[in-house]
């Protein structure tokens, strides 16, 4: 499949990720009949979290919007170890939490990091349904955390 979503990552120059362990008592990602919910992820490669504070102090929202890229980066690396990105028929909706500094409003954009990559990797397939979400403190002190809902075949 030379134009599914591991080749259009590829095209970007990404590899997908190892799937992130859970750092409290959950699961990366539960297939319920044909949807698949991904747990919040993080910010995380090769094990470490790469960066921390508040969004609007300490963090640009361009940062963060790199941010919430390899946070989504890693939902569909959860989403592919259980059930494989070739069986997404559409991504259903994004939740995004951005840890913001007092006054920050920019939560959109930065989630447009993760949004535009989903629109990227799987077209039309890739609109979705969003929140964006301005909070006082993420796990572990993250900038940003996306969580993904799918539908599968």
């Amino acid at each position: 499949m030379s134009n599914g979503p591991h080749a259009k990552l590829a095209e970007l120059g990404f590899d997908l990720p190892e799937v992130v362990p859970p750092v409290a008592s959950y699961v990366p990602a539960v297939q319920s009949g044909q949807h698949v919910y991904v747990s919040g992820q993080l910010p995380i490669a090769e094990g470490k979290l790469l960066a921390t504070g508040k969004v609007g102090a300490g963090i640009s929202a361009e940062q963060a919007k790199d941010l919430a890229q390899r946070c989504a980066l890693n939902a569909l690396a959860a989403v592919d170890s259980l059930v494989g990105l070739e069986n997404v028929v559409k991504v259903v909706k994004v939740t995004g939490f951005v840890a913001s500094a007092p006054g920050f409003t920019g939560q959109p954009a930065v989630v447009n990091g993760a949004s535009d990559l989903f629109g990227t990797v799987f077209g039309e397939a890739g609109r979705h349904a969003r929140s964006a979400v301005g909070v006082a403190e993420l796990p572990l002190d993250a900038p940003v955390e996306i969580e993904l809902i799918v539908e599968v075949a």
